[in-house]
């Protein structure tokens, strides 16, 4: 399975993404802001998603609104 970020380059298990989009969480009143840095990511089943720890939080984000660093 190929997971890739948004500019199309693959990602692999323990990669840094960055959000490129203000993202709001879902059952929470908090936002991600652009430019936050997800660090040690793994991937999931699914190919648009991958997991990440944001804010001390696990979470699960959506590969297209992620870019590699």
């Amino acid at each position: 399975m190929e997971v890739k970020d948004s500019n199309g380059t693959l990602l692999s298990e323990g990669d840094s993404v960055t959000i490129i989009k203000d993202l709001k969480v879902r059952g929470s009143s908090t936002t991600l802001k652009r430019g936050t840095v997800v660090r040690n990511i793994r991937l999931t089943d699914n190919e648009e998603e991958i997991e990440g720890k944001v804010e001390k939080v696990m979470m699960v984000l959506k590969a297209n609104f992620l870019k590699k660093t």
